[in-house]
């Protein structure tokens, strides 16, 4: 059974300066059992943090106030000084810093980390990031039969993803690892889509249709928030308007989002918000759209003109929404300088390898005879920075520009471009600038905005060669930039955005403020100087100004370090357990 909200209380006693004022909704423990109520005398806490400025995630303005963990949870929030220091186990002096409730990134790429490998994801918790939603594009699971006959007999985590409830299976995986941060998850678009018709274009129909609608439901029911799919990456590209229609129209029942990285940030921007809306209208789906923005200089303009298309379908009484990250650059993979139909089949470094297929392709990008989205000719060669190149040939030209590279090697972007993913046989990681700063502003103010860092939790001295400065900045860059320094939103606003905006947004009930029931998600910062350090050029810096951060009530990071601790759950969406005919 999942866990039910009470109703709103205030309690109240102006008969002492002294009284106890718990100012909260309350949520029920597991089993139905409520926390016992909290007075001023007789009760013990784990943790007493005291005297900070409670931001609590609502977007109320902040108050100075005390709050108190037990088991994990949330048992107490009131005015500093009502909550007595020696009835709690450990006292943390919060004089100076904001107290809010932890982080939750909408868009994470963690995955990798979480499942088998640095599982403290440092370059999370140190922005205060207390849970990450994964799942743009893909997932581990689920797995199709045929996916499952190309790996290793003794993969047992394949023979998992592939069994019916695989989708459990990875969350369930990953919190018995021991992780360091809440983990949840869309169903990746991409993955449905290879597990019903492979990596083949084409409209999905008939049984392929259904084996892809039945395995979402499973994954609904397994915990996942929705559909996530990005649209401009083969295979997800292949799907129509009309199969994703069908498709999300499965989840329905389970209270799905559908979220998207749409067929277009560019020239074809307002065409793809109204197709993103379309197919929540008659898929019968709230709609949410990954990292808002409005790529190329030619298309700043079409920044308000999507907001404006957005705020009218709401107005017309759907539900649309969106995410960002506050940076004008994105990232992804060299591959998107490439016409979809070039990675048709799994078939990419085959046709690159081939002088007529390399012809074609060529001319394809040259003059385009299909609709698709290449980021290098809207970010141009000297907007392409080329992030990291493995191959010893090829290493020296890591941390470059594309047009750089060009000219060194004396070839033009494209044949640089195609020779550089065959000798990677990667998609090459690379930065491409293409934003306004002034849309970035102006996508922050939109009250249905929530943040994300499209990005993985590197640790900064573990790691080498350029990643987004996005991985280790997005949350104190906002807080810090945008709220502090600019002025663009208040920081109670911020804070709302990056805490209840996205709980609520997803379904989550007992994360995301600060308030008695709530699992004790918390983040320690200070106003005053929360900013983010790393750059383009030197992305591996934690951020300055987090002085702690709790995920269950357990400190991951105090003091500029991380405690080594793996307190993280598995967090599920509305759909979880239920059953639907």
């Amino acid at each position: 059974m999942r866990p039910s909200v009470f109703i709103f209380a205030v309690a109240k006693r102006a008969a002492s300066l002294s009284a106890l004022m718990v100012v909260v909704s309350c949520q029920s423990l597991p089993g139905g059992r409520a926390p016992a109520p909290v007075t001023s005398q007789g009760e013990r806490y784990d943790m007493l943090i005291t005297n900070g400025r409670v931001i609590d995630g609502t977007g109320a303005a902040w108050f100075y106030g005390d709050v108190a963990v037990r088991g994990g949870r949330i048992v107490a929030v009131a005015p500093r000084g009502a909550l007595r220091a020696n009835q709690a186990r450990e006292v943390v002096d919060a004089s100076g810093l904001a107290v809010a409730p932890g982080f939750i990134d909408i868009q994470g790429h963690s995955g990798g980390f979480l499942l088998n490998g640095d599982a403290r994801v440092v370059g999370k918790v140190s922005q205060g990031v207390t849970t990450e939603i994964l799942g743009e594009g893909s997932t581990p699971a689920p797995m199709s039969a045929s996916e499952l006959a190309t790996r290793p007999a003794g993969d047992t985590l394949s023979r998992g993803f592939a069994s019916p409830h695989g989708f459990d299976y990875w969350l369930t995986t990953m919190e018995r690892r021991g992780i360091s941060i809440n983990v949840g998850s869309f169903v990746g678009g991409s993955t449905l889509r290879a597990y019903g018709m492979g990596l083949a274009s084409g409209r999905a129909s008939g049984e392929k249709l259904d084996a892809m609608r039945s395995a979402l439901a499973l994954a609904m029911q397994d915990g996942a928030f929705g559909l996530a799919t990005a649209l401009i990456y083969p295979p997800g590209v292949f799907a129509s308007t009309e199969e994703l229609v069908d498709v999300v129209k499965s989840m329905a029942p389970y209270g799905g989002l559908y979220i998207t990285h749409m067929r277009s940030e560019g020239d074809q921007l307002l065409e793809a918000v109204d197709e993103a809306v379309r197919i929540g209208r008659e898929g019968g789906v709230p709609v949410e759209i990954f990292h808002l923005k409005a790529g190329g200089l030619r298309n700043h303009a079409k920044g308000p003109q999507s907001i404006a298309r957005i705020n009218a379908a709401r107005a017309a009484g759907l539900d649309v929404q969106a995410n960002m990250y506050p940076y004008t650059a994105g990232g992804t993979g060299l591959t998107s300088c490439l016409p979809p139909n070039a990675q048709e089949d799994g078939l990419l470094f085959q046709r690159l390898a081939d002088p007529a297929e390399r012809a074609r392709l060529r001319a394809e990008i040259e003059r385009p005879t299909s609709a698709w989205e290449n980021l290098c000719e809207l970010a141009g060669a000297e907007g392409v920075l080329i992030a990291r190149l493995n191959s010893d040939s090829l290493s020296q030209y890591s941390g470059k520009r594309l047009s750089e590279i060009a000219a060194a090697r004396g070839t033009d972007w494209i044949e640089t471009a195609m020779t550089l993913i065959l000798a990677e046989r990667n998609r090459v990681e690379t930065i491409y600038f293409l934003m306004s700063e002034e849309n970035v502003a102006l996508n922050l103010q939109q009250p249905w905005m929530k943040i994300g860092t499209d990005a993985a939790g590197h640790d900064p001295e573990k790691s080498s060669g350029l990643v987004h400065p996005r991985a280790y900045g997005t949350f104190p860059r906002i807080l810090g930039k945008y709220a502090r320094n600019e002025g663009v939103l208040p920081l109670e606003d911020a804070v709302r955005k990056m805490t209840s905006a996205t709980a609520r947004r997803l379904g989550i009930t007992d994360r995301g403020l600060l308030t008695v029931g709530m699992h004790a998600d918390i983040v320690l910062f200070d106003p005053t100087t929360i900013i983010d350090s790393a750059t383009y050029d030197e992305p591996h810096r934690v951020s300055t100004g987090v002085r702690a951060t709790y995920v269950n009530g357990v400190a991951v990071w105090k003091d500029g370090a991380h405690t080594g601790a793996t307190p993280g759950r598995a967090v599920r969406g509305p759909g979880y357990g239920r059953i639907v005919p």
